[in-house]
C-alpha cells in the first residue's frame, strides 16, 4: 500500500489551479461586453450567419474562444493537480504558464482577426498542457513500478 504525503509547496499547485476559475470567469464577461456590442440576443450561441459585420464577428469569436477554454480546461486542471502530488513546483509553473496563455488567447482571438489568427499568440498553451499530463502519466506509471 502507498502512502502520500503532500509537499506544503502543493498549495502553489492549488493556486494555479484556482486560476483557472477566475479566468473562466473573465471568459463569460469578455463574451458579454462582445454579445452587448453584437446587440446579439440570448439564447443563441453565436451571431447568425448572415450577419457579417465586424461586431458579430468579433462575439463569435470571443464565444468560440471561451467554448475551446471550457473544452480544455477540465482536463488541464486534472492533470495539474495530479502532476503536482510528485512535482508540486514544475506542476505550479506549468499550470501558471497553462493560464496565462490561455489568457493571451482569449485575448488574441477576441479581436477578430482573419481567419482566428490572434489565438496564436496564446497556443503555447497546449505545451504546457501536454507537459502535465505527462508529468501525470509518469506519477501513475510510477505508483504502479513503485518507483
Amino acid at each position: 500500500m502507498t502512502t502520500v504525503t503532500i509537499d506544503p509547496a502543493y498549495g502553489w499547485v492549488l493556486l494555479a489551479a484556482t486560476s483557472t476559475f477566475f479566468l473562466n470567469s473573465y471568459h463569460s464577461i469578455n463574451t458579454g461586453n462582445y454579445r452587448k456590442k453584437a446587440k446579439c440576443p440570448y439564447p443563441a450561441a453565436y451571431a447568425p450567419a448572415d450577419r457579417t459585420d465586424e461586431d458579430a464577428h468579433r462575439f463569435n469569436c470571443a464565444q468560440r474562444a471561451h467554448a475551446n477554454y471550457i473544452e480544455n480546461q477540465p482536463s488541464a486542471v486534472a492533470a495539474l493537480l495530479l502532476a503536482g502530488l510528485r512535482f508540486p513546483i514544475a506542476s505550479a509553473l506549468m499550470g501558471a504558464g497553462w493560464t496565462v496563455s490561455r489568457y493571451m488567447y482569449m485575448v488574441g482571438y477576441s479581436k477578430g482577426g482573419e481567419g482566428g489568427k490572434g489565438r496564436y499568440k496564446g497556443i503555447y498553451f497546449w505545451f504546457f498542457q501536454a507537459g502535465l499530463a505527462a508529468l501525470a502519466s509518469y506519477n501513475g506509471v510510477a505508483l504502479l513500478m513503485g518507483w
